[in-house]
């Protein structure tokens, strides 16, 4: 009989996070693969063995990641940014939908998102989650390039890499523990022969893990270029990406005599010896960007480097880029340049940077217009116009204005999360409460998962003095973001609230009842 492990324990996973995000990061390119050179109609996907299905479930998977996602948002360098964490979730599930069957076995939902890290890097979580680093998206220069690297990534959950991974972490488990007893032997004939015996046993481990990732890495590449044709990027984009890259990285090719076998990829040249045989016998295809993939790496540059230093490298930067030939590069000089002066209060300037980014991107004569659909820089545009009209220091008109052009572009564009939010954000702003509060009302029952929601909801109670609503809200707010404790401190301040009806205390100790039921559930899951 096979044993399940419970969600609760996901806990002792943890320590082995660090050499499954190794395995997992991207390697940006197909490599070599014994299936013919061939576009597939649904991605092939193997069947797993069984320690993968035992050691870690699809439900424990996803708990996993949910939880190190918890902590990931508290990190000062994930890029809480919505029109980015919006652009970049458009597009890898995108990516997701165009190829059937890249949700895997375990039919993923994916999230995607953004971290502060100059390095041209991404990575997989368990459950679906894909971080970028904000260096990679920065570095490439079409979306096809980054579409490569994404899509890499969507293989190695598809493929549940990480359930493999930690399906063999337990066989492996031995080897560690063996020699820390070796080594407690050998620290009586001297520290160094101890070191050595520890040091031996988990060079093994490292060993067959990297060994098991230059599988994954092959297994993510066969998928990931699958995903990425079966979304019509142009596959040849990934090998100019590959060569700058290897340009500027000294990673690949100049390990030391001896450390060769434990590179976690092929070198660089192999795989991209492999890509350019795997998409010699394709037809070429012409893709244009999106404008929004030019104004969201803009608005990344000025997030990655936040000090003085940093601005004026960035305002170089956007200096060079204007001095391009095509529209959507200036346009993206422009915008940029708008949202650095925004962020350093240039009100002035940052309204006129934005003209004339959309002035650039103007349609001319026999040119279909732009700006007018998701993915043409519309919700951008219109995002940090709102954000310029909200900014400290504004007249109560200008807000007004901001008020009017959110709900505009709301309800133009419903779907857009980043829009709602503003909308909501706005209208609180300016002393709209009741309109706001049932407005988040509505939207919180359409999006349950949504934290920042119940956070704009306590905002507007808080400005109506409801104080009892205010924590309620702050309670539901905690409990999405895993703080439970937090949330039950949440309800009993709720609870004591002058304001608190009869019918909200009904709710309050409901509500207390069910959290106190789940906590005393995750703690007996947590100690068997």
């Amino acid at each position: 009989m096979k044993s399940v492990v419970r969600p609760a324990s996901v806990r002792r996973w943890r320590p082995v996070l660090t050499a499954v995000a190794l395995c997992t990061t991207a390697a940006f390119a197909v490599a070599a693969q014994s299936d013919p050179l061939q576009r597939p109609d649904h991605i092939h996907l193997p069947t797993l063995g069984d320690t993968a299905r035992v050691d870690l479930s699809p439900v424990v998977e996803r708990k996993l990641g949910e939880e190190i996602m918890r902590d990931i948002r508290r990190d000062r360098d994930y890029l809480d940014d919505e029109p980015i964490s919006e652009y970049l979730n458009n597009f890898g599930n995108g990516l997701v939908a165009a190829a059937p069957g890249a949700r895997g076995e375990t039919n993923a939902d994916f999230h995607f998102f953004a971290v502060r890290d100059a390095a041209l890097n991404a990575f997989a979580l368990p459950g679906g989650f894909i971080g970028a680093h904000s260096g990679l998206v920065i570095a490439a220069q079409t979306e096809s390039e980054l579409a490569g690297v994404v899509a890499h990534e969507i293989g190695h959950v598809t493929q549940r890499h990480i359930a493999r991974m930690l399906g063999q972490q337990r066989q492996d488990i031995l080897l560690p523990l063996a020699s820390m007893i070796l080594a407690a032997l050998a620290a009586k004939a001297g520290s160094d022969a101890a070191m050595g015996v520890l040091m031996g046993g988990q060079g093994l481990v490292v060993q067959r893990q990297l060994n098991f990732s230059r599988d994954a890495e092959r297994e993510a590449d066969r998928v990931g270029f699958q995903i990425m044709e079966a979304g019509g990027y142009d596959t040849t984009g990934i090998v100019a990406f590959f060569r700058r890259l290897q340009n500027a990285s000294k990673l690949y090719g100049e390990l030391p005599t001896g450390l060769s076998n434990l590179s976690s990829h092929p070198l660089t040249q192999e795989r991209i010896s492999d890509m350019q045989a795997r998409i010699r016998e394709m037809p070429k295809k012409q893709r244009v960007d999106s404008l929004d993939f030019h104004l969201v790496r803009a608005r990344i540059r000025v997030l990655q480097e936040p000090s003085e230093q940093g601005q004026r490298n960035t305002r170089s930067a956007f200096n060079t880029q204007l001095r391009e030939t095509h529209r959507h590069q200036q346009a993206g000089a422009q915008y940029g340049l708008a949202y650095l002066a925004l962020k350093q209060g240039n009100l002035t300037d940052a309204q006129s940077w934005l003209d004339k980014s959309r002035e650039t991107m103007k349609p001319r004569e026999g040119v279909l217009s732009v700006a007018s659909n998701i993915g043409d820089g519309a919700t951008m545009y219109a995002g940090l116009a709102i954000e310029i009209k909200m900014a400290p220091g504004q007249p109560a008109a200008v807000l007004a204005e901001a008020v009017k052009e959110a709900e505009t572009m709301h309800a133009r564009f419903p779907l857009s999360r980043s829009l709602a939010h503003q909308y909501a954000d706005a209208m609180i702003a300016t002393g709209k409460l009741d309109e706001a509060t049932r407005f988040l009302r509505d939207q919180s029952q359409q999006y349950r998962e949504e934290y920042k929601l119940q956070d704009l909801l306590a905002k507007a109670y808080a400005k109506q003095g409801k104080i009892a609503l205010q924590h309620m809200a702050l309670a539901e707010s905690y409990v999405l973001a895993g703080a439970t404790p937090a949330a039950m401190a949440q309800l009993e301040l709720a609870r004591k609230a002058r304001d608190a009806s009869f019918y909200d205390q009904a709710v309050i100790d409901a509500r207390a009842r069910e959290l106190e039921a789940q906590q005393k559930k995750d703690k007996e899951e947590k100690d068997d």
